[in-house]
């Protein structure tokens, strides 16, 4: 049964750890440095997985029987172009520039793994943007510091509230975590 089990959460993401939390699961975070890279030729519907796997290849932690250690890793995609995690304000305001008004992509891979199985999700979830101000733009960098946010924004933040007017998927995929389906892969670890 899955709430005998733990749950290892390789993940420092405060939304994730916010999912499984309101899941009602059992875990423990379990974090081990990555560095971040994929090869530059796998195509970008594909990086998300890499690096959630990645992650559990990294991790350090020993699972034991009844623990499942899970990754993820979530991208934004405009036009087939990744938008990472900002390392300036100035690189926050283009990316969000370059979100307004367009839709894009939000892919999210979980990657699980026990002592007998594993398994992989990937949940793509496309969203729109209606056409942003500056003002917009600036009062979100400076109240909200998306720097620990693909594509800058967070759809949980002040940005999710006045930007998106359409998503095509998983809410909470865009938030970092697809709780409904890695919540059915959980039930079917072994």
């Amino acid at each position: 049964m899955l709430y005998d089990k733990k749950i290892i959460l390789g993940s420092q993401s405060p939304r994730r750890k916010e999912l499984i939390e309101r899941l009602g699961l059992n875990y423990e975070v379990q974090v081990s440095e990555v560095n971040e890279i994929y090869p530059k030729d796998l195509p970008y519907d594909e990086i998300a997985l890499y690096l959630a796997k990645l992650k559990a290849k990294e991790n350090t932690y020993q699972l034991k029987e009844n623990e499942i250690l899970l990754t993820a890793d979530t991208i934004v995609a405009l036009n087939g172009k990744i938008l990472g995690k900002p390392k300036s304000e100035k690189e926050a305001k283009t990316m969000l520039e370059k979100l307004s008004g367009n839709s894009h992509e939000v892919i999210t891979s979980v990657y699980l793994k026990s002592l007998n199985s594993e398994k992989s999700i990937t949940n793509r979830t496309i969203v729109r943007f209606s056409p942003l101000e500056d003002d917009d733009i600036n009062h979100y960098i400076e109240n909200y510091k998306p720097f620990d946010k693909a594509g800058a924004y967070g759809i949980q933040e002040w940005m999710g509230y006045i930007a998106i007017n359409k998503i095509e998927g998983c809410f909470y995929s865009v938030m970092g975590l697809p709780v409904h389906d890695v919540y059915q892969a959980l039930k079917e670890m072994k």
